[in-house]
């Protein structure tokens, strides 16, 4: 018996070192391609597409992927072809360093980030349902963790080495992913028998009517969006124009990182899970929206910089408990569809959310951006608190 558990932890512990690989090669160059391909010459308006291109093929082939992961009926291939895909992006920014080449590989980068489906399915699938919100915090603060490396790395590294630098690192991590992967182990039962035929496209897309998936993938399209608004960009900018040092924001952008791998840890303890989803997916919303309306008022950079331990908390914890809650009714069979239509919604926010934000700036200011956000954030605690209301017995 002890003999089997030493395995389990040694096939997990794998797949969580490739997962941190593979954010690793995938984030390397996020933190300073703005300022480089500015510095390049690229046009504003050319590098809001290239920035753009990341999530766009995202929501066109994480639906796709994810059923065709289910009629497969493996997800080990995704989980190395990801890894290889997101050093190969890091390989073209290396040897074509110009607008051009930077958006083939963010193409190529989104079409890697698709394959965070077959990671959460695949690791998920070690664990039984009773754990699955354990697995799913787990397999969420390795992501946080890579993407936190990827940001001390860079960090570190930018400006002695330069960009070439960090796409070399980011071109071996994927190469070392790739090997891990080709060890991952896959023990899932077979889809279908040998006397039954296969079901057809339709019989796994109609798990997308599942209500309570439906719900909890338009809770994360909040979440995601008001996350890809905030701390991710426009956060960064406040600070900028409160005279903070580039080295003051990389350091506030590894603080949110790190809060958000102590939280998603946090949340596949025990202690968390006493009090569980209906306490801590309306609270972390709550929070959220304070931090949306704290962030532009504060005036202060060092008050910013504590507070992104508010959005740190959102994607540890309310990210996992949003994904897990949302997996619950999901057989395993069709895991892979839903996963693909949960994460191909909120990649919607992340695409529209920013866009709002910076229309509602430029014509009007930061604070009104930033009030639209907190909105949105309320809207996710009224209707969370509702729906556990509603299900409480």
């Amino acid at each position: 018996m002890s003999g089997q558990k030493k395995k389990g932890i040694s096939r997990e512990g794998l797949l969580l070192a490739v997962v941190v690989l593979f954010w690793f090669a995938l984030y390397l160059h996020i933190p300073y391609q703005t300022p480089f391909l500015t510095a390049a010459g690229v046009a504003a308006g050319f590098t809001g597409t290239i920035v753009g291109a990341y999530g766009i093929t995202q929501l066109v082939f994480r639906l796709p992927l994810g059923v065709l992961a289910d009629y497969a009926g493996k997800h080990k291939i995704f989980v190395i072809l990801g890894a290889g895909l997101a050093g190969f992006a890091c390989l073209v920014r290396l040897l074509v360093p110009t607008g051009p080449g930077f958006l083939a590989a963010n193409l190529i980068s989104g079409c890697a980030a698709s394959m965070w489906i077959a990671y959460m399915v695949l690791y998920s699938n070690y664990f039984s349902k009773k754990e699955q919100q354990k697995a799913t915090s787990k397999v969420i603060m390795a992501c946080n963790l890579g993407m936190c490396l990827a940001f001390v790395f860079s960090s570190c590294f930018y400006e002695k080495m330069g960009m070439a630098f960090l796409c070399g690192a980011g071109g071996i991590a994927g190469i070392v992913g790739v090997i891990g992967g080709v060890f991952v182990k896959e023990d899932l039962a077979p889809v279908v028998s040998k006397e039954s035929s296969r079901p057809g496209i339709g019989n796994y897309l109609s798990v997308c009517k599942n209500k309570r998936l439906i719900l909890f993938a338009l809770l994360a399209l909040i979440q995601q969006g008001i996350q890809m608004a905030t701390a991710m960009s426009f956060t960064t900018q406040i600070l900028e124009n409160l005279g903070a040092s580039a080295l003051f924001i990389g350091c506030s952008s590894i603080f949110y990182m790190i809060a958000a791998v102590a939280s998603a840890q946090f949340a596949s303890t025990e202690v968390c899970e006493r009090k569980g989803a209906r306490f801590y997916v309306p609270l972390v919303f709550f929070l959220t929206a304070v931090y949306c309306i704290l962030v532009p008022a504060a005036g202060n950079i060092y008050a910013i910089f504590i507070l992104q331990a508010f959005p740190g908390m959102s994607t540890g914890i309310l990210l996992s408990y949003l994904t897990s809650e949302s997996m619950k009714e999901i057989p395993r069979e069709k895991s892979s569809t839903a996963m693909g239509f949960f994460q191909a919604v909120y990649a919607v926010g992340m695409t529209v959310f920013p866009w709002a934000v910076g229309v509602l700036t430029e014509n009007f200011s930061i604070n009104t951006g930033y009030d639209f956000l907190a909105s949105a954030a309320f809207i996710g605690t009224v209707v969370s608190l509702i729906y556990y209301k509603k299900t409480g017995r």
